[in-house]
């Protein structure tokens, strides 16, 4: 497979250090590498996640590398009270949010019959109800600062039409709209909101469950780069948007996926 992860020298941003950020899903795969890289930048980092072992080690191995241990929840994000309160109790500890990265998601499989009303509220709250009221959450600490950066992560998937996941589908086709929804009234205040959209990423969940030989073709195919995408890839736009060096970037989507789409 091929791979240059080892050539990616992260930037550094001295403005993102001190700042406090939240995370959703922080605890693995993408989101463990933004929590991982905001932690490198000297930022208080905090985030929720179901996955309390992943999260417990990732702090952990934060920690061992010298850098403070990250604030974290175990928390099911379809909860919204819970949520709510874990950004809370986080932002009592380390103040205002500077910075959400609104990244929890499940891109679990399905069939369009095999969908219940249930079924589909499920996927509705974790891939989308949870972006936006932890963006109610954090903005009134983002006012009193002055401004703040707000990064929704979207999807090629729908954009290309992927088979296999039409309410994975529907909610990340929502993250645009949540983002160009709220970016006119929230910049008032400083407040900017724009989205990162990753290609197919090589999470360890990605590689043990759907990377077979003939999806590696298919990113061959399709990719105008012949390397593979990397957590790290994405939590790099990531910074770049949290950093004041994309202060007048809002209401926009960045397309991390090697020139698939």
């Amino acid at each position: 497979m091929p791979n240059s992860i080892s050539q990616l020298s992260p930037a550094i941003y001295p403005d993102l250090r001190g700042r406090a950020v939240f995370v959703t899903g922080g605890g693995s795969g993408i989101g463990a590498a933004i929590v991982s890289a905001f932690a490198a930048q000297g930022a208080r980092v905090a985030f929720v996640d179901v996955a309390a072992a992943a999260s417990e080690a990732l702090s952990a191995q934060l920690a061992a590398n010298g850098q403070a241990a990250p604030w974290w929840r175990a928390c099911d994000v379809r909860d919204v009270a819970a949520l709510q309160s874990a950004i809370a109790d986080a932002a009592a500890e380390l103040g205002d949010f500077q910075t959400l990265v609104n990244n929890v998601a499940s891109d679990d499989r399905h069939t369009l019959a095999s969908i219940t009303p249930a079924f589909y509220d499920d996927r509705i709250a974790i891939n989308q109800r949870a972006a936006l009221f932890a963006m109610q959450a954090v903005v009134p600490g983002m006012q009193r600062l002055g401004g703040g950066a707000i990064v929704n992560l979207g999807s090629i998937g729908w954009q290309i039409k992927s088979a296999d996941y039409p309410c994975y589908a529907i909610s990340k086709s929502a993250v645009n709209g949540l983002t160009r929804g709220t970016a006119a009234s929230l910049g008032r205040d400083r407040i900017r909101v724009n989205t990162v959209t990753p290609g197919w990423v090589m999470t360890e969940r990605q590689k043990q469950l759907w990377v077979t030989p003939e999806a590696e073709r298919e990113i061959d195919r399709n990719q105008c780069l012949p390397d593979r995408l990397q957590p790290e890839d994405i939590a790099a736009m990531v910074l770049f948007l949290a950093s004041d060096g994309a202060r007048m970037c809002t209401a926009q989507e960045f397309i991390v996926d090697g020139g698939w789409r």
